[in-house]
């Protein structure tokens, strides 16, 4: 392994390398982590997402394509050169939902080891949440006693997690996620009226399974992490183009989602792709993700009676989470 010095990790850091593989996109954060009373921040140095569609045909097929597996080796390629090159001290590869789902999931953690020579870990739902909840609330101010929310809206699942001072209480990890949903509902280009009641009674069933192992109507703020969420805020905010540093940390009213939400899903892919922030590889699964996002929202509001009416996005998640874990 390199010295650390060498390959430019300042003094009393720990460089560390998370990846995290889902149903949608893989993603590689480089950081430089230092802990000072007993908090551990981190520094990027690189963060990169390649969308690889892993999770393409899952939930009809039950198996990983060869074209989705071919797509996700190439990115994991790249970043094992990335890796290297920037000689991280510590290295941990998660994947999720498409993953776990996968009868040929052998085929995908094989071809992972050979890249990448670490274990890829193919994490339950509950760690998942937990990941979520560590990265998400790990840049916010640490209100005491403030009950929280991470809602992490993926391709193949999503995860609720209700947490407290840095400390899950409950999680729950459902099969519901913008590629599933569009594979599974929204078929048509723009989906039509019955194809999205249909989805929104689904979301709604799923939360009504959330509710039975974390108690939503308890929490005093809502965050919401991952592409979907993060397109949906940068649609609410009409950006010239994508960016974190302004998506990061917006807190938007359940009325301005609401309106985001909505007109992103009737928009059709044509009109969705002319979008000035929109990634080319959402165009075609953001009505079902904002569909999802916009009904968890309402949800929130009606069960908080009212408490909660807003959602705050957070451009920091499962690979911030999984990248503090490295270090343990």
């Amino acid at each position: 392994m390199e010295n650390p010095e060498e390959a430019g990790s300042p003094s009393g850091a720990t460089r560390v390398a998370a990846v995290d593989c889902g149903t949608n996109s893989i993603r590689l954060l480089i950081a430089d982590a230092r802990t000072e009373n007993g908090v551990t921040r981190l520094t990027d140095v690189v963060r990169l997402m390649r969308i690889v569609r892993l999770g393409e045909g899952v939930d009809a097929t039950g198996r990983l394509s060869d074209a989705a597996l071919e797509r996700t080796f190439a990115a994991a390629d790249e970043y094992a050169a990335l890796i290297r090159e920037h000689g991280a001290q510590k290295v941990r590869f998660v994947a999720t939902s498409a993953t776990r789902d996968a009868e040929n999931r052998t085929e995908f953690t094989d071809g992972i080891r050979a890249r990448l020579g670490v274990e890829p870990e193919v994490i339950s739902g509950d760690e998942e949440a937990a990941l979520s909840f560590a990265g998400a609330t790990s840049v916010l101010a640490g209100e005491s006693g403030v009950r929280t929310v991470v809602v992490d809206l993926g391709g193949g699942s999503t995860e609720f997690v209700l947490g407290v001072n840095g400390k899950v209480l409950a999680a729950k990890s459902t099969d519901m996620g913008c590629v599933r949903f569009t594979e599974r509902h929204l078929v048509s280009d723009p989906p039509t009226e019955a194809e999205i009641a249909l989805a929104r009674g689904d979301v709604l069933d799923m939360i009504a399974q959330v509710l039975q192992t974390v108690p939503l109507a308890t929490a005093d703020r809502l965050i919401g992490v991952a592409g979907t969420v993060t397109t949906v805020t940068a649609h609410a905010l009409r950006l010239p183009e994508y960016s974190p540093e302004a998506i990061h940390g917006t807190e938007l009213s359940s009325q301005a989602v609401d309106q985001a939400a909505s007109s992103l899903l009737h928009l059709s892919r044509a009109e969705r792709e002319a979008l000035p922030y929109m990634h080319p590889g959402r165009v075609d699964v953001i009505g079902a993700g904002a569909l999802i996002w916009q009904t968890i929202v309402d949800r929130m509001e009606e069960l908080t009676d009212g408490r909660v009416d807003s959602a705050i996005t957070s451009e920091h998640d499962i690979l911030d989470g999984i990248a503090l874990s490295a270090l343990r």
